[in-house]
């Protein structure tokens, strides 16, 4: 059932009364105040970018040679399994602002069912560089023993394993808002009048799969002129 959304009434010293301006009507505030936390991410993985730009101009080749042992095809899979979730985001909200509930919801869910398999394949793909020696901690990325990989090796997977793995953690995040956002929906609380949480989490995978369109090429093809692709992690 859903609940009409009630506004706050605030009293001033002269008694008179004043209607409080909530976040379900301030949609350019909610979306303002959501842009500046965006702009933390993209400071936050632009710094990343630059300090894996940088060990690249000191390390050129053994950034060519540690990038051309990733899947590529894993890597490519899930380029495009996060443009179209990106698609179905969208698709949903606008379908939400045209006051298709149900077409939002299904959009929701086939957003949410396309980022599960997103990290399925990482899975699958952190699992078997791992079996190839290749994973934080193991002796191949750890300077100083006869196991190790050349330094500049080492830096290119450790930022690869960093930003993936954080890349991943804020899929997580995405796939917990995009649930509790399906509850507001049923609960009556997100509709066509009242939907800049449906914005902002819209607004969110976008940062987040467009992060991934960065993320893809500076370490999947860097080397993909160099060696076949596949995993050659010897």
């Amino acid at each position: 059932m859903a609940h009409e959304y009630v506004p706050e009434i605030a009293v001033d010293r002269e008694g008179n009364e004043h209607e409080v301006q909530g976040w379900q009507d301030d949609f350019y505030g909610g979306k303002l105040g959501f842009w500046l936390f965006m702009l933390t991410e993209v400071m936050m993985f632009g710094g990343m970018f630059l300090a894996l730009a940088y060990y690249n101009t000191l390390h050129p080749q053994d950034f060519i040679i540690a990038s051309s042992g990733l899947d590529r095809w894993l890597g490519g899979t899930n380029t495009v399994i996060l443009l179209v979730s990106a698609l179905t985001m969208g698709l949903g909200l606008l379908n939400m602002r045209a006051g298709n509930v149900k077409g939002a919801k299904l959009m929701i869910i086939a957003t949410i069912v396309l980022a599960l398999a997103f990290l399925g394949i990482k899975a699958v793909e952190w699992t078997a560089e791992y079996h190839h020696g290749i994973f934080l901690g193991l002796d191949a990325l750890q300077a100083g023993n006869e196991q190790s990989k050349p330094f500049g090796q080492i830096l290119f997977f450790g930022m690869y394993f960093t930003m993936t793995g954080l890349h991943g953690f804020h899929i997580i995040i995405g796939i917990g808002l995009m649930i509790w956002l399906l509850k507001r929906i049923n609960a009556g609380k997100v509709s066509q009048d009242h939907h800049i949480l449906h914005f902002n989490i819209a607004l969110y995978w976008d940062i987040v799969h467009l992060i991934w369109v960065f993320v893809f090429p500076y370490f999947y093809m860097i080397g993909a002129g160099d060696v076949a692709g596949g995993a050659h992690h010897g």
